[in-house]
């Protein structure tokens, strides 16, 4: 068999390739042969909103004799092409949470592997909270990099950009290495929470974890973070460590 012109990830999605209706032949639901007596109780064609729960991470963490935990949930419901998406993350360490932050969006494909996302955030915990109007998009990126990029607009003029990107190795059918960076930018200082301008911090990890099923799956890890610029001096301002290196465990499931 010749490889030769075979692209290893099967080439581009065709434009209709969320469609439900792009390979039906012309037939629908409401007209035709299969034409239903009581319309709505299939679960196809885009007519019904589906939803899904993941806490992508739900960690434990040591750095310096302090133990932390950290959540990363994301939740939505919708259809096919518009979905309501809920994003929580953060972090308890003494049973005081630190900085966190929530997020509604309304999320709309716009390719066959993208949607593009609008909405708010709201940061609180440690220092006085924030609200922010949201934009961005998350998808999945050639070579299968999960990539979200978001923009936000705040109070007063503030401004800050999020990104994030990982990666799903498979060493075997049930164990998976997850490389996951992490980066934050401000537009202008926050000396309430702590924040400077411009590329404020950087967190780069690895997270190894076993699959029981596909739905559930505990993990180990290490992770360093490191803050940059006037972020750096605000914390070493309070007594904490601006470069943090901790070993982690936590598990990931969905439904």
């Amino acid at each position: 068999m010749d490889h030769g012109d075979m692209d290893m990830q099967g080439g581009s999605a065709p434009p209709d390739a969320r469609d439900p209706h792009a390979y039906s032949g012309g037939y629908t639901r409401d007209s035709g042969p299969y034409v239903l007596q009581e319309p709505g109780h299939i679960h196809m064609g885009d007519a019904h909103g589906f939803g899904s729960l993941l806490i992508d991470r739900l960690e434990r963490s040591v750095d310096s004799g302090t133990d932390s935990t950290h959540y990363d949930v994301q939740a939505w419901f919708g259809r096919t092409y518009d979905r309501l998406v809920l994003k929580a993350e953060g972090g308890i360490a003494d049973g005081d949470i630190g900085d966190a932050r929530t997020e509604l969006l309304w999320g709309h494909a716009i390719a066959a592997f993208w949607d593009a996302q609008l909405g708010v955030r709201h940061d609180s915990g440690a220092g006085p909270g924030r609200d922010w109007l949201a934009f961005g998009v998350q998808g999945l990126a050639p070579y299968w990099f999960e990539v979200e990029v978001t923009a936000y607009l705040g109070e007063n003029g503030r401004t800050a950009l999020r990104a994030e990107a990982e990666y799903d190795l498979l060493l075997t059918q049930r164990l998976v290495l997850q490389p996951r960076a992490e980066a934050s930018f401000h537009g202008r200082d926050d000396a309430g929470r702590g924040l400077g301008s411009g590329l404020s911090d950087i967190s780069a990890g690895l997270r190894l974890r076993y699959e029981l099923r596909r739905e559930l799956a505990p993990y180990i890890g290490i992770e360093h973070g490191r803050v940059f610029g006037q972020t750096r001096d605000f914390v070493r301002a309070a007594g904490q460590d601006a470069d943090e290196t901790h070993w982690l465990a936590g598990v990931r499931f969905w439904f």
